[in-house]
């Protein structure tokens, strides 16, 4: 893969964390997994012995049941809030399962089963009429042939209709291709094969599951952070990544990474520490937000004044984030940043709080 690669898959940029934990996997494994479920777990939480990094950050027993639902053969379904690390934490447990996370879906309303399942190179399909050399195989169905995990993201932004297209081959392992006679018309799952899927709990509602598809799945919420040290530690650090892939050579500053993470924690909650209400924002400030902000901040003050980003950078990134779904947010955000103008760092975004539009 090339090396200007915006973002690799897990399986890339982890390469040798897997190849390490792959050589002393002595375990018993899953049929059709390329480790067993204790190195999956070491993959994602982290083992200091074999220089294994942590990658996802909350609750090791949601790792612990995720892996026996996927062990069991059942999908996964991973629902919580919006930027609560769901699609990382799927491609995680793809990477860790299968060597590979890319046979991937994305969910949305033009969704179709042709890209979920198998479509055709209609120019064979003229010249040759239906036959396995032009059936171009989507995710789903190289995910049965191969004996791969699927990763269905944003499973509720599709149509019910298209979401059912699931069923056969989550209950009976197997998917019929009409078009074809003979044994290439039927695909059977292979040791190894599930679907991993991801809903986020602000679009319930939009194309809500069927009692049936939901049977087929074992459901996880992933929740927020909730240690504030634990989720400064996550955007430092992961600010601090994107930063450095951007050309920044500076880090991020501590005090208005603090004052970011609180911020962002109070508009979510709509409380403070001392349990004083605020506004909450309509719009969502999660931890992966917060990150972005934060890159945003780092990219500001160093590009266009050579320096790292300051409180008034914040301030002016913090619009965007706000403003994203109701204009009243950004009033919200404006008396929060007048009721929270004590101490420095809080003084300074107070001040730039002219940064903000309208």
């Amino acid at each position: 893969m090339s090396e200007r690669a915006q973002r690799p898959p897990a399986e890339v940029r982890h390469a040798d964390e897997l190849a390490r934990l792959r050589e002393h996997d002595t375990d018993d494994r899953p049929p059709g997994w390329a480790l067993s479920l204790r190195a999956a777990r070491r993959f994602i939480l982290g083992d200091d012995a074999l220089g294994v990094s942590r990658k996802f950050v909350g609750d090791p027993s949601l790792i612990d049941r995720s892996l026996v639902a996927l062990a069991t053969q059942r999908g996964l379904m991973l629902v919580g809030e919006p930027g609560t690390a769901k699609s990382l934490l799927s491609e995680l447990l793809a990477a860790a399962v299968s060597g590979t996370s890319t046979l991937t879906v994305q969910g949305g309303a033009a969704t179709t089963e042709d890209q979920i399942k198998y479509s055709w190179n209609y120019a064979l399909l003229v010249a040759e009429g239906p036959s396995p050399r032009s059936l171009v195989a989507a995710p789903l169905l190289r995910g049965m042939a191969e004996g791969k995990v699927v990763r269905f993201e944003e499973i509720t932004r599709c149509p019910l209709e298209v979401q059912d297209c699931l069923l056969s081959p989550l209950s009976d392992r197997v998917l019929a291709i009409p078009e074809l006679t003979g044994p290439e018309s039927m695909v059977f799952a292979q040791e190894g094969f599930t679907v991993i899927a991801t809903a986020n709990t602000r679009d319930r509602g939009v194309n809500e599951m069927s009692a049936a598809l939901k049977r087929r799945f074992t459901f996880e919420t992933v929740f927020p952070i909730a240690d504030f040290d634990t989720e400064l530690q996550l955007v430092e650090s992961e600010a601090t990544a994107l930063l450095r892939r951007s050309g920044v050579t500076t880090p991020p500053r501590r005090d208005v990474l603090e004052v970011l993470v609180t911020t962002f924690r109070e508009l979510r909650e709509g409380h403070n520490a001392r349990g004083d209400v605020t506004d909450r924002l309509s719009g969502v400030m999660s931890t992966a937000e917060a990150v972005s902000v934060a890159h945003a901040v780092g990219l500001r003050g160093w590009f266009l004044r050579g320096e790292p980003g300051t409180a008034a950078d914040l301030v002016a990134c913090l619009a965007g984030t706000a403003a994203k779904d109701s204009q009243e947010d950004l009033a919200k955000l404006r008396r929060y940043l007048e009721r929270r103008r004590h101490g420095d760092q809080w003084k300074a975004l107070y001040d730039a709080r002219h940064l903000l539009p309208g």
